[in-house]
């Protein structure tokens, strides 16, 4: 008998959820597999627990299945980051899966802010990232890419990118975000006028939106940055970049401008240098 080649890749789970205790806001659920891990919780301002998460494996190899869980108990305040930028490496099989659930209970605030992502020459990727925000609570999202490896003359080499950002409400759909660029397909995007950094950034909160919008549209730097209203509750933000040091200045002033403005707290430095 004759059966198939193994699997390449493996399954990987992380779930995290985050109470409020006291006046601190704590980690009451943590399980994970490898390739997906977590460093220990840290408290570099009073409000957020930050919370790193890594692949120790290096990147996402074609045929893994990532799964990220994450609950912010009403009152919480969770801050979740990388300690890098995440890798995506070539692949011979199929393309790397992750996917992303983001839920925040009425009074949470959640911060996802993810340094970028690199896919490799000839790497593939499908990513699916959903946030469910509650009355009440307030969320701030980065999603942001690179076009390759651009110094080593990669940029926008890799076989499959394919990304979904999906933001929903008590009422419905606030963004429904997705591009799809395949290696069959002409180069790059279009709307990133040849620069090979983009990002895009989701403020959703009752309050300070358009305080918000305003601090954006005032930003001025290395970076080209838009700024739009959502139908309600919300501003999406794009960002395009001719390097990651500019995208990462632009994503800080961001960032920023909606923990000022929106959750009424000073900016953060994560200390990774």
């Amino acid at each position: 008998m004759i059966t198939g080649a193994p699997r390449i890749g493996r399954d990987g789970r992380l779930a995290l959820t985050f109470e409020r205790r006291g006046d601190r806001t704590v980690v009451t659920r943590c399980g994970y597999t490898l390739p997906l891990q977590v460093l220990a919780p840290l408290a570099l301002d009073d409000e957020a627990a930050i919370v790193s998460v890594l692949t120790p494996t290096g990147g996402l190899v074609g045929g893994d299945v990532l799964t990220i869980d994450v609950d912010v108990a009403a009152g919480a305040h969770a801050c979740l980051t990388t300690p890098s930028a995440t890798k995506v490496y070539r692949t011979a099989s199929g393309p790397a899966l992750q996917r992303i659930a983001l839920r925040l209970a009425s009074g949470a605030q959640l911060e996802w802010v993810p340094d970028h992502t690199i896919p490799f020459a000839g790497s593939a990727l499908c990513q699916t990232l959903e946030a469910d925000v509650a009355d009440g609570a307030a969320l701030v999202l980065v999603d942001a890419f690179a076009a390759g490896r651009v110094a080593r003359g990669e940029a926008w080499r890799f076989a499959l990118l394919d990304s979904t950002l999906s933001v929903r409400d008590a009422r419905g759909r606030l963004l429904h975000d997705r591009f799809v660029l395949r290696d069959d397909a002409p180069r790059g995007l279009g709307i990133t006028e040849g620069r090979p950094y983009f990002a895009t950034i989701v403020v959703v909160a009752d309050a300070g939106i358009a305080a918000f919008a305003e601090a954006v549209a005032a930003i001025d730097g290395g970076a080209d940055i838009g700024v739009g209203l959502l139908p309600r509750r919300g501003a999406v933000v794009r960002c395009l970049a001719e390097d990651a040091p500019s995208l990462g200045d632009a994503i800080e002033c961001v960032w920023g401008a909606a923990r000022r403005e929106v959750l009424k707290l000073s900016p953060l430095a994560l200390r990774k240098s």
